[in-house]
């Protein structure tokens, strides 16, 4: 049960209250920003604000009479835990849609709001299409109702804006937006709308601090077919410096210039229905404009780095492995065990990171789960749920950091002190999985899910699975989670060389333990013409306690030995005394 359910039994009453006075039904409220963001400026935690979930992803369905906290599969405990169920209904949302769950739970002729910022027109559109035999509405509504009831709501932020430097980018902003400008033209079309804050970004090699975990800019922008550039930002964050930087074909408007700007707009206008706000397609029908339907164009060049960026990427990785691996060695010490705890061993890692001048924050919010709470599978220790790390058990640690210039995310499972021979069994599979992606040989053209099944196959030999993706793309001091690439049942994106992708199969047992395998792979061209292969960029070594080397194949076996060696060769120059030891030590007990 969460703390101050009091609490939010008053704001769910006082939504209720505004949705009567403004004659609306009910109100959906997702899990996000205005610009489709995963990580959130405080401003924007609406969902945790009115209902106590802070999972990444999830929306909220009022009614008058009940409502529901919907989420995904890695959420499920967490919304038992943090989600009254006095207040909330909950379910897994790839299941029960935000359209079903209204198609199942409101009443004939209601009258649905939602905020105009925080949709796309496909998310609209879903839910219209599952209301379609109802007279259930969908109002569109200017003010998000939370932002009307929330008295201290922090105020948007003013983060500074620098310059992403072009000689580690690969290319400078004016040959981006060349590039990106032809496609445009290309198509038909005057400009491009771009709503996605990495997208602009990587475009104008710029970075921010608008949010904590990813270096963005809050902003929008629209690219024209000519190469110039209107840049809807807070005119506060760019320093004279910056924008001369940028050049005048980079122009400066505020956000509440736009409305004038799209007015000025003729021709067709590219926008991509599944990234940006409803407002947008609203505002272009309003002035006659016609749309052109296409995926943002920047996703997939983003995604495929530049020789200069996967040089930053290797570096931050090292960089990161040496944090790793002394917190592994921190782990190994029995003495170091009283007191320990979740929040206490996150803190430790950090502290590691901290070490190096080249670290400047994590790449998202630490997962330090022992036990059972590592069966959550995106965990977040807080006070109330901190768990002394005693005893025999598993401590699954996802972590990641932004590097000057890379970005890193890493899963490792360690056994604190000793672990059951299931636990054994179970790790080595997952780590067979992990084996078997970070080997595979693929023909240009695959997509993610044609992959997907070589990380599964050994936890599906003995009929256990596990209810998450594989991999996703990972962006280049950008966001931990990239668009375009994904390794899942359900990835269709075609994967290319130049992309960073997460390997990261695993398994999770509800109550006792979780165990997940994390390295970022790079994929390149392979030996054979027309084929592709995987890269491991991300260096520290995997428990030896928890592998049974019995289970492996020689193949196995033989990738598992040459990567500690890679490890080793990679760290050994930043590590001594006794965590070169260590390491050492850990290398060796996989030789057979």
């Amino acid at each position: 049960m969460p703390e101050n359910t009091t609490q939010y039994q008053g704001r769910l009453e006082k939504i209720r209250q505004e949705l009567e006075k403004q004659e609306l039904s009910g109100f959906i409220l997702p899990r996000t920003d205005e610009f489709q963001g995963e990580f959130l400026a405080d401003y924007a935690e609406r969902l945790a604000w009115l209902s106590g979930f802070t999972g990444s992803a999830g929306a909220v369905v009022v009614l008058q009479d009940k409502a529901v906290v919907l989420s995904d599969g890695r959420y499920t405990l967490q919304m038992q835990n943090q989600v009254d169920g006095d207040l909330y209904m909950t379910d897994d949302s790839t299941k029960t849609s935000v359209g079903k769950w209204l198609e199942q739970h409101a009443e004939a002729g209601d009258r649905i709001g939602y905020d105009v910022w925080l949709f796309t027109p496909k998310q609209i559109k879903s839910i219209r299409d599952a209301l379609e035999e109802t007279s259930i509405t969908l109002v569109a509504m200017d003010r998000n109702l939370v932002d009307v009831l929330w008295d201290d709501q922090p105020a948007k932020p003013k983060q500074p804006v620098t310059i992403f430097p072009d000689e580690i980018a690969g290319r400078s902003a004016s040959e981006k937006r060349q590039d990106i400008a032809a496609q445009i033209k290309a198509q038909g079309c005057s400009a491009c709308l771009l709503s996605l804050s990495d997208s602009i970004c990587w475009l104008l090699n710029v970075r921010g601090g608008d949010v904590g975990y990813s270096p963005l800019v809050l902003s929008y922008g629209l690219l024209y077919a000519d190469g110039t550039f209107d840049w809807f930002v807070d005119e506060d964050k760019v320093s004279k410096e910056v924008a001369a930087a940028l050049g005048a074909d980079v122009r400066l408007y505020a956000l509440d210039q736009m409305g004038a700007r799209i007015a000025a707009l003729s021709g067709c206008v590219w926008m991509d229905r599944s990234s940006a706000p409803i407002w947008f397609e609203q505002a272009f029908k309003r002035g006659g404009i016609e749309m052109l339907n296409l995926d943002d164009p920047c996703i997939v060049p983003k995604s495929i780095k530049s020789t200069t960026e996967q040089e930053a990427v290797r570096t931050a990785h090292i960089h990161d492995g040496v944090a790793i691996v002394k917190f592994l060695h921190w782990l190994s010490v029995s003495d170091n065990h009283a007191g320990m705890s979740e929040i206490s061993a996150e803190e430790q890692l950090e502290s590691f990171r901290r070490e190096n001048p080249a670290y400047l924050e994590p790449s998202f919010p630490t997962i330090s789960g022992f036990a059972g709470n590592g069966a959550i599978v995106h965990y977040r220790a807080t006070p109330q749920s901190n768990a002394d790390i005693s005893g025999n058990g598993i401590l699954l640690v996802d972590s990641g950091g932004q590097y000057q210039w890379g970005t890193t995310d890493i899963t490792r499972t360690v056994a604190i002190n000793t672990p059951t021979q299931e636990q054994r069994e179970n790790y080595t599979r997952v780590l067979q999985g992990h084996i078997a992606l970070a080997d595979a040989h693929f023909p240009k053209g695959t997509i993610g899910k044609e992959i997907d099944a070589l990380a599964r196959q050994p936890l599906k030999d003995v009929g256990l699975d596990y209810a998450h993706g594989t991999g996703h793309g990972v962006g280049c001091y950008l966001c931990v989670h990239e668009g375009a690439a994904n390794i899942s049942p359900r990835g269709e994106k075609v994967l290319e060389a130049g992309m960073l992708i997460s390997n990261e199969p695993g398994y999770y047992k509800e109550g006792e333990y979780g165990i997940r395998i994390e390295n970022l792979v790079l994929v390149r061209d392979g030996e054979e013409t027309d084929m592709l292969q995987f890269e491991t960029v991300t260096y520290a070594p995997y428990d030896s306690s928890l592998i049974d080397l019995s289970m492996l194949s020689d193949l196995e076996l033989s990738w598992l030995q040459q990567y500690s060696q890679d490890v080793y060769q990679k760290l050994c120059p930043a590590l001594s005394g006794d965590v070169l030891a260590w390491l050492k030590n850990e290398i060796e007990k996989l030789t057979v």
